[in-house]
């Protein structure tokens, strides 16, 4: 998964140029073409959004947006299917950016769960895994 992290600029509501947006289809476009990309979106301002903080007896707080700390937050975020973080850095070299912090993370696959996947846990998962794949 791969995170482009907010700035003043994002959390103000400042939409990018059109010729940011043109250069950004294009890479999505090139990344597509490789079968690279699986999902992307940006995310509006954490002002529209909400934090909920749950306790350890499942009690929960509600904390509406906007939150501190723009270099923490996420503008936009792609899901893209690659063998490693270099690979995914390699990618990320072409991106149109300037003056961004864009993170990378791998997203855990089920068998990294292998401890805790007893035979239910593996049925649900797959179950869903194929109901959202037919989605």
């Amino acid at each position: 998964m791969v995170f482009v992290k907010a700035d003043d600029k994002t959390e103000g509501g400042k939409l990018p140029a059109a010729e940011m947006i043109r250069d950004m289809q294009i890479f999505n476009q090139q990344l597509a073409d490789a079968g690279v990309i699986v999902a992307a979106d940006g995310l509006l301002p954490s002002s529209r959004g909400a934090r909920v903080h749950f306790g350890s007896t499942g009690e929960y707080e509600v904390e509406e947006g906007p939150f501190e700390h723009p270099q923490e937050l996420v503008a936009g975020y792609w899901i893209w299917r690659v063998d490693s973080v270099d690979h995914a850095i390699g990618w990320l070299k072409k991106a149109p950016f300037q003056h961004a912090v864009v993170e990378i993370r791998p997203i855990y696959e089920p068998v990294d769960f292998a401890e805790s996947m007893t035979p239910e846990n593996v049925a649900r998962d797959q179950a869903l895994r194929t109901r959202l794949s037919s989605s």
